[in-house]
């Protein structure tokens, strides 16, 4: 497909503004990933997996690390809010970039609906209110912050990151008195525990934003693969002690019905005060992987339109708050249209879907621009290489293969329908194209 023609005027507009360090995209990083699926999925994994969904989070953490260090070197070579469809476009061409873009745009919205409803449930469970306008009411309130400008957007992540996580060592502690007197390899199968790891994986969504900031990061070919690496770590670490924790304070078959699984193990272990607190700690989680979701999405609508494969009123940004304004409008409305969807864990393994295809394509644009391009200066390479060849990648390739069969039929159908849906996309936009000039 030929680029959207640009206009004049549009090569003068401001760019995006570079306001982060190292600090404050890992915490990005650490906030998205945090918030997604601990708080809201923890207690569904862990009916899937038993006492074993700790080694559900372990898998679901190595496959993300595969993917995380492809992110990572991939980043470091073409430092650009477009992330992976620039990344797309120089290994396989526009129309695979296009498709990669649809699926991440889709992801993200899909994905920050999802969260918003898991910010309703813990807020009805406070004050009893019906879940959707409440979902509703979060994606308005994330989109206008997103909008307000890149450095209030972070400053509110950095603090509700800091809040979520308190929470979770909160969650570690209580359940210290607990460890050891369960069996931790309990389990109802080992496909439980796959089954898990499938759907556990939408905890670690998100590491993958980080890069879609590098046009506002300092030094991004630097800064952004560090950040990267580190905040899958940092909350690996966190996810595998609060799943340890979870199981040893309540029963995994109890866990598997709770609507804010959390609050109750806080409530079990130091009663109702502590399933408020819990609760109130949710909502900034929650709340925070919305706004970094967005700010992402919003970043890859700008850069896909910038870039020419969507219409160019999509990467205009505001002359005051320097924000791709137009991009922010677009995802706050359809993630309002899939919030009214309510199912989360159908909406959660949607997600995956969409996120296991870009990450099986990212996997294998490292390895095909390892002989396509071998002349670009890469500062950061994935470990474990056979000359050219990078090993590490065709694991998170594969692996990702495998969490898709353990999907449901059910949503590898409807995920089929939104990736056949993007080449439809792309030809009509084509035609439309063609049509302008």
């Amino acid at each position: 497909m030929k680029d959207f023609e640009v206009k004049e005027p549009m090569k003068k507009e401001i760019g995006l503004k570079r306001e982060l360090g190292l600090f404050e995209a890992t915490l990005c990083g650490v906030g998205i990933i945090l918030g997604a699926g601990i708080y809201a999925l923890v207690g569904k994994a862990a009916g899937l997996a038993g006492n074993a969904v700790w080694l559900s989070f372990l898998i679901a953490s190595v496959i993300a690390m595969f993917t995380g260090l492809s992110y990572a070197e991939l980043s470091s070579l073409f430092p650009k809010a477009g992330a992976e469809y620039v990344y797309t476009s120089e290994a396989f061409g526009k129309r695979s970039a296009f498709i990669i873009g649809w699926l991440i745009i889709l992801s993200g919205i899909i994905a920050g609906a999802t969260v918003a409803i898991g910010f309703a449930g813990y807020f009805s469970a406070l004050f009893n209110t019906p879940l959707t306008p409440i979902a509703l009411g979060l994606i308005l309130a994330m989109s206008f912050i997103i909008f307000y400008g890149i450095k209030e957007s972070v400053w509110f992540a950095i603090i509700f990151t800091l809040i979520e996580t308190g929470g979770l060592l909160l969650i570690i502690f209580i359940g210290l008195p607990y460890f050891g007197k369960i069996n931790y390899f309990e389990m109802p199968s080992i496909d439980g525990v796959f089954s898990a790891a499938a759907l556990i994986f939408f905890a670690f969504i998100g590491f993958e934003g980080i890069v879609r900031l590098s046009e506002e990061t300092k030094h991004p070919e630097k800064i952004v693969p560090k950040a990267l690496v580190l905040a899958i770590i940092i909350t690996t670490m966190i996810y595998i002690l609060v799943a340890l924790s979870s199981v040893s304070v309540i029963d995994w078959k109890t866990l598997g019905t709770s609507n804010a699984p959390l609050a109750d193990i806080a409530s079990t272990a130091l009663g109702n005060n502590a399933f408020i607190t819990l609760s109130v700690i949710a909502l900034f989680a929650t709340a925070n992987t919305v706004l970094l979701f967005f700010l992402a999405t919003s970043r890859i609508v700008y850069g896909m339109a910038r870039e020419g494969s969507l219409p160019p009123v999509l990467s205009k940004i505001h002359f005051k708050r320097r924000t791709p304004w137009v991009a922010i409008a677009i995802i706050m409305i359809f993630s309002m249209l899939v919030a009214l969807i309510g199912d989360i864990e159908m909406v959660a393994n949607i997600t995956n879907f969409t996120v296991f295809v870009t990450f099986i394509i990212i996997n294998l644009v490292v390895i095909c621009l390892r002989y396509t391009k071998p002349e670009v200066e890469r500062t950061f390479k994935t470990p474990i290489n056979i000359g050219k060849f990078p090993v590490l990648p065709v694991f998170g390739a594969a692996s990702c293969a495998f969490m898709l069969t353990n999907l449901s039929l059910q949503v590898i159908i409807y995920g089929s329908v939104i990736l056949f849906s993007g080449f439809f996309i792309y030809e009509v936009l084509k035609i439309y194209d063609r049509k302008s000039k």
